[in-house]
């Protein structure tokens, strides 16, 4: 299962937000086991973002779009989407009734029809209600390929995003990943000649050219952080497949390595 992410939102390509949901659905998808290869943002604009939507599709069986699904004549993300699959955005009235309880809880007793927008879904689609605001999630799925709309917000999108897994994204990946991280010695403890990212990765060698387990390196300011990370069926074979190589990083560095654990975040 090959996946990818469209955030969608012109505030983020002009640096008013930091885009902190590709790093969250980044290792999500990670940890079911799901390949992630592109990510993209794109400002609120119906051509590009069919553009993108187009491109993504050509390459990737699974699109998780976060933002445009607000109630404003700039979001846009639920049309666009639901013209890829030729389908007509249909009254949801579980998804209304949600939008209207939440913000009778808000104070507010009357709906816009602006406000009313969000409870329409792509025709055959299955809404995903929103504990944290008024945006549902939306799961679509033709054929071998599938789009998830989240919500913009982080917050809301986060709890979105795991009713999204329990109902649909883990059942389309059938290994996880699990990863090791062994964080060297920093340049106060030993010389920045033989603990600074080049040195390592000269003695690692071909270690770095694995396939599974990936092993790779990061210059971080306190010391160079090496990641090994495995895919298998369950944990265990994960962890049972690092093993060898993780062992083998140890030897080679012996002396140069400050701790050795497990990747948790």
């Amino acid at each position: 299962m090959t996946a990818e992410i469209i955030c969608v939102g012109t505030e983020l390509l002009l640096g008013n937000i930091v885009n902190t949901n590709a790093q969250y659905i980044s290792r999500e998808m990670a940890k079911m086991g799901i390949d992630l290869y592109y990510q993209t943002v794109v400002g609120d604009n119906e051509e590009r973002l069919a553009n993108v939507l187009q491109a993504a599709l050509g390459r990737s069986e699974l699109i998780i779009m976060t933002g445009g699904l607000g109630p404003t004549k700039d979001d846009l993300t639920k049309e666009v989407a639901a013209s890829f699959f030729g389908k007509e955005l249909i009254f949801d009235q579980k998804t209304y009734e949600h939008v209207r309880s939440r913000l009778e809880s808000y104070g507010i007793t009357k709906m816009t029809e602006s406000q009313k927008k969000q409870a329409l879904i792509p025709e055959g689609s299955l809404a995903v209600q929103n504990p944290a605001g008024l945006a549902p999630g939306i799961i679509m799925a033709q054929g071998d390929k599938a789009i998830v709309m989240l919500p913009g917000p982080p917050k809301e999108m986060k709890v979105v995003l795991a009713e999204c897994c329990r109902l649909f994204i883990n059942r389309l990946s059938d290994h996880v990943f699990v990863s090791i991280n062994i964080k060297c010695k920093g340049p106060d403890e030993l010389p920045l000649r033989e603990i600074g990212e080049a040195p390592i990765a000269d003695l690692l060698g071909e270690i770095l050219d694995s396939e599974n387990p990936t092993v790779a390196t990061y210059a971080k300011e306190d010391g160079v952080l090496i990641r090994v990370t495995a895919s298998g069926k369950t944990r265990e074979e994960a962890l049972l497949l690092m093993k060898p190589v993780v062992t083998r990083i140890a030897d080679i560095l012996t002396g140069k390595i400050a701790w050795v654990k497990e990747d948790t975040d």
